[in-house]
């Protein structure tokens, strides 16, 4: 018996530009845009990031680092008080930390394809906040309002994720014209991560971006 396997669709958009127009359509890949969301492989996904994000700089001393205690503090017997042999025991204020926390490293794995799936679930729960855009070449100056009037030409609200490649020449004043807006959130497509899609309230992506994309997850 062969297993039965789900197959997916094209899905076609609009390309628009900032000024919100239509230039055309393009058809996203269905093996990366129309995947049934896995729900699970992006928790995963989402726990190895913050996992990864973390210093694991939190450090206690034990009794045997903490400076001091080298006297015992009181003879061991006719004190009526419980036997002590260091002020620096964890029983005494300013004394060590029993199983405290040491410097470590949080990382944990995940297989690539996972990784891969999980982007694709996540872009594919995602398509209906997502726009897509030419290009920012309208963008021509590097004006905080130029940006401001394109999200809302796009009807982009909430938390905004610009996925673009920020280094282009048709997209070199997209840093400068939105880096002062709080909601927004600018993103290489080579740094695509579920934790950013999951976040946005909008996501625009321009029609190069997509095709980066499309060429890394669906190999």
């Amino acid at each position: 018996m062969t297993k039965n396997t789900k197959t997916t669709e094209n899905k076609t958009v609009k390309i628009l530009s900032t000024q919100g127009s239509e230039l055309g359509q393009m058809n996203l890949e269905g093996s990366v845009f129309g995947v049934e969301p896995n729900t699970h492989v992006m928790y995963l996904a989402l726990k190895r990031q913050l996992n990864n994000a973390r210093a694991g700089l939190a450090c206690t001393k034990t009794r045997a680092e903490v400076s001091g205690g080298g006297k015992k503090p009181w003879k061991q017997k006719g004190t009526g008080r419980a036997r002590a042999g260091s002020l620096r025991s964890p029983l005494f204020r300013g004394g060590g930390v029993i199983f405290g926390p040491k410097p470590r490293s949080y990382e944990t794995s995940l297989p690539q394809k996972a990784r891969k799936l999980a982007l694709k679930s996540a872009l594919s729960a995602k398509l209906e906040i997502m726009t897509v855009v030419k290009d920012f070449s309208e963008i021509t100056e590097p004006k905080t309002k130029v940006m401001a009037k394109a999200l809302k030409d796009l009807n982009a609200t909430g938390k905004v994720l610009i996925i673009a490649d920020l280094y282009a020449e048709e997209n070199k004043n997209l840093v400068l014209s939105a880096r002062n807006i709080p909601s927004v959130k600018l993103l290489l497509p080579s740094n695509l991560n579920v934790k950013d899609i999951v976040d946005a309230d909008t996501i625009i992506i321009t029609e190069a971006a997509i095709n980066t994309i499309t060429e890394r997850l669906a190999k």
